[in-house]
């Protein structure tokens, strides 16, 4: 077995970096266009962010116009960027005859049948006279021919998008579905139903609140662009690098130091990227080599960060986009979703941070020495303005008001930190246009006295940053890169409101409830004499039957997970799982929840772990066994979700109540469960483990997860013969020192 330390640890270039972002990222990767059509495609993108800029800030049109708008620059600019059939020879430059600035016409036809599709249901909103077209509300449920014609586009091509930026998976799933409407006398059992005629499904898919047009796509194109768009920003004109170097002052001088400055970077860097990849990338791109220099196998040093970085879909306060639609599906304020999510995330960080250092201390790894760590001073004397966004964003976010206005006053914020200066008196006019919509805002009652001095507070703060001045040039740039993130999400947002759309018209998310708590009984029946010992039963058949079918949807949210984004399949299983969850009485936010995090499992478990193979290709290591490394230091997110439905307390916000002993007392008991789990997989506490050590180890952290004193004790009595043997080696080993 060769030496980690002579692994080649030669550090990425840039453009080495978004190869490997486009290679594991399906949305990434895009086509190359002549110079002519590239400037206009730039100018259909800015506008694109302007638009959704401004009207955060300002004022949304109605639903139908906003979310048309939103498809069709979707629409534009996917079909611009993205081929119909992905080859080694698609993404380049081909100016032939059929094509237009190196875009088929077939892309152009079609981009111009989505814009029109897109943008009909405005344009018909209120009747077309000479068109003989009525008043939207005389149509609904009885669609007329152009209703029908732009509907049927308009499913197709939302389906072509998605396929395109995210592959196959996504759209055949959301086909199965249409079949289901459509086909319902064909399917066999309880799934059997009387089939939706085909002008009232594509009537359900077209016009909105459910469909196409319903909650999902607005939700992203009201709220989830702008936090993408701030991300970007936020990241490129200096809060990643600030998150980087304060994560290596705080755990690099520590044993393991490199990993654990990955831990705590990807932590940070969750809280402004939805991207797992991207985040991957971003911080993988300086933890990585430095990790493998330290001693790190390049596998390990991989599932590192994969695993870190996916955990940053779970971190609040943005916790990528699934957790805006969630406040959206409960109907409860963003900020609870958010203090929900608080332990949740802790407890996953707490398992990666815990593998981390047990194998640093298993490989014998030291922190980094202090000259190579960067200087307190220095780096928040340089960068200290950069966190004036994120500031700013969180306090009028957890302040009560919108999410989308929120996001403006961040981005806005990041613009003045990036090319405002006293220095240069012309670029001022960022700080003072916004200082000017806080005060017609306060005018008009929109912010009060606290809010607007805040603001404009840090406006004034923003524009004092010592760090290198954005060009407008290069913030365009940014601009462009954020909307180009944004199409994957967009595109899956609009085709998973046809899933959703499926589910209100036929019910079968409470067939499918019903199927799997069903078969949950059944299997609880055959299994509970194993758990009876005379007239003493360890177990009840209720208390299997909710185990078994939380396995089994964990199972089905990780195998569906397989290269569907996070946001799509939370909106997906929720959908499906929620009706079956809520007949076993789980309460809703555990409910969404749960789904939610075996959603983001699904990204770091093999065989498709998109996060853990970008990781692998910085790292120089095997794919395959980096993603089983990532899943091993994910154990606890794995574990996470279960111990919150069954102590709904640790989500703080549940509506079963909240009491300060009960989540003292279970959460230093999921807490000892993840340390358990984690010593396990390292095969190292205080000494080397043996096998049949680490597998009692093991069950006793799987114990420990339940919530109640009794299976506290039994695991207590499961991993004593563990914590013994360690302690004696550990005395053994000091004696002998």
């Amino acid at each position: 077995m060769s030496d980690p330390r002579s692994e080649d640890v030669r550090e990425l270039t840039e453009a080495e970096l978004a190869a490997i972002e486009e290679k594991y990222d399906e949305g990434a990767a895009t086509r190359s266009v002549t110079p002519v059509f590239g400037k206009f495609l730039r100018y259909v993108a800015l506008t694109f962010a302007v638009y959704h800029y401004l009207t955060a800030g300002f004022a949304l049109p109605p639903d139908y116009w906003h979310m048309g708008w939103h498809l069709s620059g979707l629409f534009i600019l996917t079909y611009s960027f993205y081929p119909l059939i992905k080859t080694k020879t698609s993404f380049d430059l081909n100016t032939g005859t059929l094509r237009l600035g190196g875009v088929p016409y077939l892309d152009i036809i079609l981009m111009i049948l989505g814009v029109a599709s897109a943008l009909y249901l405005g344009f018909a909103w209120r009747g077309v006279a000479w068109l003989g077209v009525e008043e939207m509300t005389f149509r609904m449920g009885n669609p007329n021919g152009f209703d029908m014609l732009f509907g049927c586009i308009l499913i197709v091509l939302v389906l072509d998008i998605a396929r395109r930026t995210l592959g196959w998976i996504l759209p055949l799933i959301i086909s199965v579905f249409i079949c289901y409407a459509l086909f319902g006398p064909v399917f066999p059992g309880l799934l059997q139903h009387p089939g939706v005629k085909f002008n009232t499904f594509v009537s359900s898919m077209y016009f909105p609140q459910e469909g196409i047009f319903g909650v999902t796509l607005w939700v992203v194109s009201t709220i989830v662009f702008h936090f993408v768009l701030f991300g970007v920003i936020a990241q490129r004109t200096g809060l990643g690098q600030l998150f980087i170097d304060n994560a290596t002052i705080l755990a690099g001088r520590y044993t393991g130091g490199p990993a654990k400055v990955s831990v705590v970077s990807s932590a940070f860097f969750g809280t402004i990227s939805g991207s797992s990849v991207a985040n991957t990338v971003s911080t993988g791109a300086l933890t990585i080599p430095n990790m493998k220099r330290l001693g790190y196998p390049g596998h390990f040093a991989g599932g590192v960060e994969a695993a870190a970085s996916a955990g940053g879909q779970i971190t609040p306060p943005i916790m990528g986009a699934a957790a805006f639609i969630m406040a959206e599906f409960l109907e409860v304020p963003y900020t609870t979703i958010v203090i929900a999510a608080i332990f949740p995330a802790l407890l996953h960080y707490v398992g990666v941070f815990t593998v981390v250092h047990l194998m640093a201390r298993r490989l014998g790894l030291k922190g980094l020495t202090k000259d190579a760590l960067p200087q307190l001073g220095a780096v928040w004397r340089d960068g200290w303005a950069n966190i004036v966004p994120l500031v700013g964003l969180l306090v009028v976010l957890f302040s009560g008001y919108t999410p989308y206005m929120s996001a403006f006053c961040g981005i806005s914020l990041a613009i003045i930190a990036g090319m405002s200066r006293m220095k240069v008196p012309v670029t001022l006019v960022y700080a003072a246009a916004f200082i000017a919509f806080v005060a017609w805002k306060y005018l008009g009652g929109g912010f009060d006295l606290t809010m607007s001095i805040i603001l404009i507070g840090g406006a004034v703060l923003a524009t004092l940053n010592p760090q290198h001045r954005t060009t407008l040039s290069e913030m365009a740039d940014t601009f462009e890169t954020g909307v180009k993130y944004a199409l994957a999400v967009g595109a899956a947002s609009a085709a998973v409101g046809i899933v959703i759309g499926v589910i209100n018209t036929t019910g079968v998310g409470f067939r499918i409830g019903f199927m799997v708590t069903q078969a949950a009984t059944n299997l609880g029946n055959d299994l509970i004499w194993l758990f009876q010992f005379g007239a003493y039963e360890l177990f009840t058949v209720e208390d299997l039957t909710l185990f078994i079918s939380l396995v089994f949807i964990a199972l089905a949210c990780i195998l569906m997970g397989a290269g569907v984004p996070t946001t799509a399949l939370y909106i997906m299983l929720v959908s499906v799982a929620q009706p079956a969850l809520a007949q076993l009485g789980i309460p809703p936010i555990a409910s969404h929840m749960f789904v939610l995090y075996y959603g983001v499992v699904a990204e770091i478990t093999p065989p498709v772990c998109t996060s853990a193979y970008a990781a692998a290709a910085i790292a120089n290591s095997n794919p395959f066994r980096t993603g089983i490394s990532a899943f091993t230091l994910g154990l606890g997110k794995v574990v996470a979700p279960m111990a919150f439905v069954y102590a709904p307390v640790l989500l703080f916000v549940s509506s079963t109540g909240f009491d300060l002993w009960e989540f003292s007392y279970t959460a230093a008991s999921c807490i000892a469960g993840v340390i358990s789990l984690s010593a396990a997989v390292v095969g190292y506490w205080l000494a080397p483990m043996g096998a049949i050590f680490r597998v009692l180890l093991a069950i006793a952290g799987l114990v420990f997860i339940a919530p109640s004193l009794q299976a506290d004790l039994v695991a207590l009595l499961i991993a004593a013969p563990a914590i013994i043997s360690q302690v004696i080696a550990r005395r053994t080993a000091n004696a002998a020192a």
